[in-house]
């Protein structure tokens, strides 16, 4: 049975992001906290591939977290 909480969450950048007021709960809501197995990121990570901070767990790119 899979965790509450992703096992990369307290060093993502979705966390950080989050911290700072600049994502949208929902994106860890859904992802980090109960289906973090269906997040591109997590997959990305497990397999030791770079990604950008950027990145949003649905793997498309937000262009306004960029450089936060």
């Amino acid at each position: 049975m899979p965790r509450d909480e992703c096992k990369w969450f307290p060093t993502c950048p979705m966390n950080r992001y989050l911290r700072m007021g600049i994502l949208d709960r929902r994106w860890t809501d859904y992802y980090c906290h109960g289906h973090w197995l269906e997040c591109v990121r997590y997959d990305m990570e497990e397999r030791g591939e770079d990604h950008p901070d950027w990145m949003l767990p649905d793997g498309s790119l937000d262009e306004n977290l960029r450089g936060k």
